[in-house]
């Protein structure tokens, strides 16, 4: 697990690792080696023995942004690690604090485009994806905002409920109950298709057809592992995100079980990183 205990990757890892261990009939256990946006535990990975033991759940931030944003990763995403399985895909949720008076992303371009570099939009970091999501909408409406990172989702949730930054992209799982009880406005999902779980709230594509940017988790392996291995793990854990209790634990969170196959995942992970490295192209984004 690449980043600390407590957030959605690591929840879904122990789900996905319980029910492992009743298969298997052996302790699978969580390692938490968090830092460097997810690198240092992707890194641990693709360094460790190709026997199977070892698997990364990885996301956007090791696996498709971060080659394009730090210099000198110790790892290759693509040649380095193989992929198993694309776990789940969930939106990030665009919130506005209540005294914004928007409650659309036209509303917000309209209001943005007076105001140009007024209105202050909160990430968990500088190049993570709360961040390119909103340079991209920025790019795609004609917009400025200026960016205020934060070192983490939750002290940026923080100063959006009290008002010290006017909106940002949130994790789905995190911001549901706030909305629910209206402490922030969501004005739209990020993927390209509504959430189950916010079936109201339109998704930005419905204004902006190209934008879709995903919160997904896939399952990695070192690049060597031989093939009857990853065979065995991909038919064990897709087993896993099937079975019903999974899914509907999963889909209370605003996470939807994919469970795709490794060339799936593959042919995704290369996508997503053409789309980032763009972004942060273009943006002009840099860590230093």
């Amino acid at each position: 697990m690449p980043y600390a205990a407590g957030g959605p990757l690591d929840d879904a890892a122990r789900i996905v690792g319980q029910r492992l261990t009743e298969i298997w009939g052996q302790a699978v256990v969580v390692d938490n080696r968090g830092g460097a946006g997810g690198s240092i535990g992707a890194d641990v990975v693709a360094k460790s023995a190709p026997d199977g033991y070892t698997l990364l759940l990885g996301n956007a931030g090791p696996m498709t942004i971060n080659p394009s944003l730090q210099k000198a990763l110790p790892y290759d995403p693509q040649r380095d690690l193989a992929p198993i399985t694309l776990v789940s895909a969930s939106p990030m949720v665009l919130v506005v604090h209540p005294s914004l008076p928007v409650k659309s992303v036209p509303d917000l371009v309209r209001f943005a485009k007076t105001r140009p570099g007024k209105l202050n939009y909160a990430s968990a970091g500088i190049g993570n994806l709360q961040h390119l999501g909103m340079e991209s909408l920025q790019t795609m409406a004609g917009i400025r905002m200026n960016h205020v990172p934060y070192k983490g989702a939750a002290p940026a949730f923080i100063d959006l409920i009290s008002g010290q930054v006017e909106l940002m992209f949130a994790n789905i799982i995190g911001v549901l109950p706030h909305v629910k009880s209206a402490r922030v406005r969501a004005i739209a999902v990020s993927t390209a298709k509504r959430a189950t779980v916010l079936p109201d709230i339109p998704s930005v594509a419905e204004i902006y057809p190209d934008f879709d940017v995903n919160g997904w988790m896939g399952i990695f392996v070192p690049a060597t592992t031989p093939r009857e291995i990853t065979a065995k793990l991909h038919e064990d854990i897709v087993k896993v995100l099937m079975r019903q209790d999974t899914r509907e634990r999963l889909a209370s969170q605003g996470a939807e079980v994919v469970a795709g196959t490794p060339e799936q995942l593959s042919a995704f992970v290369r996508r997503e990183s053409a789309l980032y490295a763009k972004i942060i192209q273009s943006s002009g984004i840099k860590t230093d």
